[in-house]
């Protein structure tokens, strides 16, 4: 058997993949719009905010639609085009899978552990997208870590879902709203867990505190802003 060795220095040209979680109206779906070459997949109607940008999306309302787009940014010549794709948003996407396996069966444990698990194939199948930056935003919700604390983290229909779904990122960035001296809202991402939020930054080259830019973010990563 061939055994391909690989180099740690060439991961980040390989794209970054990111979760980006926060409160309704922070700015998740308007961050989408500063990352490069993007192409949302939208389960949600949010979209409004990004009028101005005219970002290409595709709605995406059951799991055969997403894998259908799937295929095409795979398959396709104008699919492979975009460089960073963007799935907005995570909560609402696993919503549609768990109403579809509740129509198929009447034990809501069983529905819940089908979602679970078609929900972790597919987060993995867009996460390991080749050569794409790839952002996955979340719905907000106070949640249990494995050691029983209560923070703020990604909201998922089903608790192992929602606490397995950190693991699955290098970068986990929680999007913060504030106000300043003058009571105008900034827009922040905390990158590192403060024992109050769930973030994370593997790369290491991220500041705790980063501006809402997430084409700037890649850059700061390694990979390219545009």
């Amino acid at each position: 058997m061939a055994i391909a060795v690989k180099r740690t220095g060439g991961i980040a040209a390989d794209g970054v993949k990111v979760l980006v979680y926060g409160q309704a109206g922070a700015g998740k779906t308007t961050a989408l719009a500063t990352t490069p070459g993007p192409i949302i997949l939208s389960a949600e109607a949010g979209l409004l905010s990004l009028a101005e940008a005219d970002v290409p999306y595709i709605e995406v309302a059951s799991l055969a639609a997403i894998g259908e787009a799937y295929e095409w940014l795979t398959g396709s010549e104008e699919g492979r085009q975009y460089k960073t794709v963007c799935l907005d948003s995570l909560s609402e996407i696993a919503e549609v899978v768990l109403s579809e396996e509740r129509a198929k069966t009447k034990d809501p444990r069983q529905a819940y552990g089908a979602m679970a698990d078609q929900m972790q194939t597919l987060i993995r199948m867009f996460r390991d997208l080749p050569g794409r930056n790839v952002v996955m935003t979340s719905k907000l919700e106070k949640v249990q870590d494995q050691d029983g604390r209560l923070l703020w983290g990604p909201s998922m229909p089903g608790a192992k879902t929602g606490q397995a779904m950190p693991y699955f990122f290098d970068e986990v960035l929680a999007l913060q709203v504030h106000k300043d001296e003058e009571g105008q809202a900034q827009r922040a991402f905390l990158t590192q867990g403060d024992g109050a939020w769930i973030a994370k930054d593997r790369s290491g080259k991220l500041d705790v505190w980063e501006p809402a830019d997430l084409g700037a973010i890649f850059a700061k990563i390694g990979g390219r802003r545009d």
